[in-house]
């Protein structure tokens, strides 16, 4: 027989592994039939391209493509001469989305450097201000907490009861944050981005839980930079902290 604690780390591992295991069939059963038409949907357009333009083989192609994925995989689009020429990943602008998404762990893949100083900069730079990022959040976390504090406080001298004006106050906050960080910004992405209301949402939640895959980052940095640095910045630093010490004010 193993002891409480040892048993209690076994049930643990395995209720980890069980939940990643179902995750993945979940993802598994609704994503592999999307990617094999996908798949099926880009190979179809390739032939029908070569059918069209016979003068063109298959390994120049082939080589197009290798092309133009690597200049998508560096965040440079090729839809057009003047989008290219006239567009910079790494004006200032641009340069503080990236430093912002570096700091908080978001890290949407999307643009990184590529330059052995800029790889190493980028390394010393999250070193240092991820830490930063932890400290700056826990210190906001806990004035929060404060604000939950004096909100409870006050309505229980309006004569509401101690344990349901805490109950209260985390409801209050909880709606809050889910309204302006995660109800209302996707309204603004539908117009901006062209998104629908259920991807504004998922974009909302993958960047504020700082998960970040990358998939929904908008058409160009520049466009996008300054009020979704602000929004992703508020938003990790009154939102998530919030609740924990919320509930423990």
């Amino acid at each position: 027989m193993c002891s409480g604690k040892t048993c209690q780390v076994i049930l643990l591992a395995l209720g980890y592994i069980i939940y990643l295991l179902a995750g993945a069939a979940v993802f598994q059963m609704l994503e592999h039939e999307a990617e094999n038409t996908t798949k099926t949907e880009t190979q179809r357009h390739k032939l029908a391209f070569l059918t069209n333009y016979t003068c063109l083989t298959q390994d120049a192609l082939e080589q197009l493509v290798k092309v133009i994925t690597e200049a998508v995989k560096q965040g440079i689009y090729p839809l057009g001469n003047e989008s290219i020429s006239k567009h910079s990943n790494w004006d200032f602008s641009s340069s503080i989305f990236f430093a912002g998404t570096v700091v908080t762990t978001i890290g949407y893949g999307t643009l990184a450097p590529r330059t052995a100083g800029g790889q190493i900069f980028c390394v010393f730079y999250a070193l240092f201000g991820i830490p930063l990022n932890v400290i700056v959040l826990g210190y906001v976390g806990k004035s929060l907490s404060l604000w939950c504090g004096k909100l409870g406080k006050c309505l229980y001298k309006r004569g509401i009861q101690k344990r349901r004006a805490k109950i209260l106050t985390i409801l209050f906050f909880l709606v809050t944050g889910i309204l302006v960080f995660l109800g209302l910004p996707p309204i603004v992405f539908t117009r901006m981005e062209g998104w629908n209301y259920r991807e504004g949402v998922y974009y909302a939640f993958i960047t504020l839980s700082t998960i970040g895959f990358g998939d929904y980052v908008g058409p160009t940095p520049t466009e996008i930079t300054h009020p979704i640095v602000l929004w992703s910045l508020f938003g990790l630093y009154l939102d998530w902290p919030g609740l924990p010490f919320c509930l423990t004010y």
